[in-house]
């Protein structure tokens, strides 16, 4: 859904008026587009289904904060119905494929946004992540996907989809200008009770100069297909060449959690989030999704009182195997899907694509998700740098060192190619280092506002 030729014309004018006034912009130039279950004021938000449309009078956080740093919004993009789906198939207005491979899906839910960054039609785009909607569109497109730690960035004006595991993430060709712009978007509002802690200060601090990386055993990695179990080992053995100190883990408990999200009572915030609006059976609604969703809503509170202490044991068991690392490395997703057989088992296939994702917000990480090289010409394929909540910094400085000894196929379509290492990392703390000081000078400016006495 794309605005209005004289209404982006007229935010870039007024955007550039700001900055010949003399206001630090540093999304100066650059366009964003905008997953439609994110408000965009006087654009409609359909969540993928037309029936239940609305026009919001008002921005939500995330936008304003990136038009408030000189960010233009060029329209709002596709997605997985009520973003309920990794695939980018469940969407009345058609399926997203891929931008290299038409045959296959983009991943989703946040489907047209990442396909709209790795086309180059935007510098930026909004996604939304519970379960991997931010990571796995990012692999299966060669882009870079940035989740920032559950509550980090403010999920006022986004319809949700879980809303105690929902976050607002990042799409780009540039690491380091995505995690600009989470920065940009992190800090409470005010107004989300899940958003309300402040920025932690060490939000942006980088890995250790030697740091450990966690990597699971190859029993763990049963689920890959052939081409992403390869690019995997040989993502291992570069980072290994260049002298990183890596450790095997027990994925046990971590793909114990995962499963809880879809086939144990954490569904059930779905239901509570959107149920409503599926119960009335709006037009447009997706047979899959609504299925989903449904069934959500039939089960028992005592099961979700369950799975929250399981989810509890499991953490405990997965921060034990974590002890002494500083991140967990993972393959972002399983495989890349044709239409055809996502459309013959939308659900399986759908299952299978967030084996490595679906824990990350149960357990409050933070996750950067990048390409690396494939090993085959065309072929797009991804790794995940994982790191505890609030480290957002660390999993930044570790994704981008990790670009740099990926292998350059891994940055063809990126801004740039590979510097060194320690370069491409602070290049990304930097980013996230600067969004976060920006946001904290909003923070003050704000309280200077609303209580000038004390200020």
């Amino acid at each position: 859904m794309a605005r209005q030729r004289a209404d982006v014309e007229a935010d870039v004018r007024a955007q550039a008026e700001r900055a010949a006034a003399g206001e630090e912009l540093p999304l100066l130039g650059r366009l964003v587009a905008v997953k439609d279950n994110i408000d965009v004021a006087g654009l409609p938000t359909t969540a993928g289904c037309p029936g239940v449309a609305w026009t919001p009078a008002a921005d939500a956080t995330a936008v304003a904060r990136l038009r408030a740093a000189g960010a233009v919004v060029l329209g709002k993009t596709n997605l997985d119905q009520f973003a309920t789906g990794l695939v980018g198939t469940r969407s009345p207005y058609g399926a997203v494929r891929s931008a290299d491979h038409p045959d296959r899906i983009s991943g989703g839910s946040s489907s047209g946004s990442a396909v709209a960054v790795a086309l180059g039609i935007v510098d930026l785009a909004l996604g939304t992540d519970t379960a991997g909607s931010n990571r796995v569109p990012a692999a299966l497109q060669g882009i870079v996907g940035v989740k920032p730690t559950p509550g980090l960035v403010p999920t006022t004006g986004v319809l949700p989809a879980c809303r105690s595991l929902d976050c607002v993430g990042m799409f780009a060709r540039s690491l380091p200008l995505a995690a600009l712009a989470v920065g940009l978007m992190a800090g409470p509002d005010g107004v989300d009770a899940l958003a309300a802690r402040p920025v932690p200060a060490d939000v942006a601090a980088p890995a250790p100069d030697a740091p450990v990386l966690a990597v699971p055993r190859a029993d763990d990695l049963a689920a890959l297909d052939p081409l992403w179990r390869s690019a995997f080992d040989a993502t291992v053995a570069s980072l290994h060449a260049v002298g990183w100190t890596l450790r095997e883990v027990d994925l046990t408990p971590f793909l114990g959690a995962a499963r809880l999200l879809y086939d144990g009572a954490f569904v059930a915030e779905r239901y509570a989030a959107v149920g409503a609006l599926v119960d009335a059976a709006p037009e447009g609604l997706d047979p899959v999704v609504a299925r989903i969703i449904t069934a959500a809503g039939a089960l028992p509170a005592h099961r979700y009182a369950a799975d929250l202490v399981t989810l509890a044991e499991l953490r405990v068991v997965a921060e034990a195997e974590l002890a002494g690392a500083d991140a967990l490395l993972l393959p972002t997703t399983t495989h890349h899907p044709t239409l055809s057989e996502v459309a013959a088992e939308p659900v399986a296939v759908n299952s299978r694509l967030g084996t490595y994702t679906n824990f990350c917000n149960l357990f409050g990480y933070a996750a950067v998700a990048v390409p690396v090289d494939a090993g085959v010409p065309g072929e797009r394929v991804g790794v995940s740098v994982l790191t505890r909540g609030s480290a957002d910094g660390a999993a930044l400085d570790l994704a981008g060192r990790l670009l740099a000894v990926a292998g350059p196929r891994a940055w063809e379509v990126l801004d740039g190619a590979p510097g060194s290492a320690a370069a491409d990392g602070a290049a990304a703390v930097g980013g996230l280092a600067a969004g976060a000081s920006a946001g904290a000078t909003r923070a003050a400016r704000a309280a200077r506002a609303a209580d000038p006495v004390r200020a």
